[in-house]
């Protein structure tokens, strides 16, 4: 009972009068005390937490992903927290932002220098289409970036890094390569970079250089190769059988060898200028203009002609020279 100005009210009148059931009277009767937040029996402690965040901190482990150091502690016999928590701790500190990745690598610019033939070979491999839709062959090419000659190459069924190391293992031998003499220069891709191609190069005494990824120019004259050889008026829109495919790529490197009179190099055969053959052709070439000139000196305006000569260096990426600035 209630009494309030000498009146009395039951509990049940009160309640019917504020819409409310007689559970809420006595909740108000009873001392509120807070609850105390209920931790899980799962959770760690701060100290564990503390400890799991300086593991993953340290120099081993500071640009893993979580994962990663999950796993390594799983193979080591120890385990720490699940690889859920260990993100849920790296937020907590705010080092989710991409902790775990590397700077980003920076490529050097190749600048290499050819100024003899097999002082810097250039190698790649290119795709010739096969008899069916998504079938290929795989044509290994070396070139001799001085005289523009094929040293080597080979057709296979496949891109593999074995091949590769016997084709090049193989055109060194035939070469007659000192070590120490020779720089291979190829693209970035998995033959190319394979440890048994690095191993190789290593044992034979040649060094290895590699493009830039994803820049065409620092392989040049392979790219040239493959677009002369595709370019050809007989070149087949397929090949029916690796055999075809070698004997068509056989000819084709005869005739580029022995016969192409390549611009780079004075339109000379690049065979004359990687055996050192070509100075009786520019010999018997300015003969004959010195010859003409004397017949007809009024048709050469510009006095005796002059034959183009072979350069005396080639290079993958001149080094680039510095703009001179005036001030004003």
């Amino acid at each position: 009972m209630i009494a309030e100005h000498g009146k009395t009210f039951g509990i049940t009148s009160l309640c019917s009068a504020f819409s409310e059931p007689r559970s809420w009277w006595y909740r108000l009767q009873k001392p509120r005390i807070p609850a105390e937040p209920r931790r899980s029996i799962r959770r760690l402690s701060e100290v564990e937490e503390a400890d799991i965040l300086e593991t993953m901190n340290a120099e081993r482990f500071q640009d893993m992903a979580p994962g990663e150091i999950y796993t390594v502690l799983l193979d080591e016999g120890k385990y720490v927290c699940s690889n859920r928590t260990m993100y849920r701790i790296l937020a907590r500190h705010d080092q989710t932002v991409v902790r775990w990745q590397s700077a980003p690598k920076t490529y050097k610019r190749p600048e290499l220098l050819a100024s003899r033939p097999n002082e810097l070979w250039s190698w790649d491999i290119t795709k010739l289409k096969g008899p069916k839709k998504w079938t290929y062959f795989y044509l290994y090419t070396i070139i001799d970036v001085y005289s523009r000659y094929v040293v080597g190459w080979m057709v296979a069924y496949k891109e593999s890094a074995e091949l590769a190391k016997a084709l090049i293992e193989e055109t060194c031998r035939r070469q007659d390569i000192v070590p120490g003499t020779l720089t291979v220069h190829a693209d970035n891709g998995g033959s190319m970079t394979s440890l048994a191609v690095a191993q190789l190069l290593a044992d034979l005494g040649v060094t290895k250089t590699h493009s830039r990824p994803h820049v065409s120019n620092d392989n040049p004259f392979s790219e040239s190769a493959f677009k002369t050889l595709k370019y050809r008026p007989d070149f087949p829109e397929r090949f029916m059988t690796i055999q075809e495919a070698r004997m068509f790529c056989q000819k084709f490197f005869r005739w580029y060898n022995l016969e192409h009179r390549h611009s780079g190099i004075a339109m000379l055969t690049p065979l004359s200028v990687h055996y050192q053959q070509h100075a009786p052709v520019l010999k018997a070439r300015t003969s004959v203009l010195a010859k003409a000139y004397e017949l007809h000196p009024e048709r050469f305006v510009k006095g005796v002609p002059t034959v183009k000569t072979v350069p005396e260096h080639v290079w993958i990426n001149p080094p680039i020279k510095e703009a001179v600035g005036f001030g004003g």
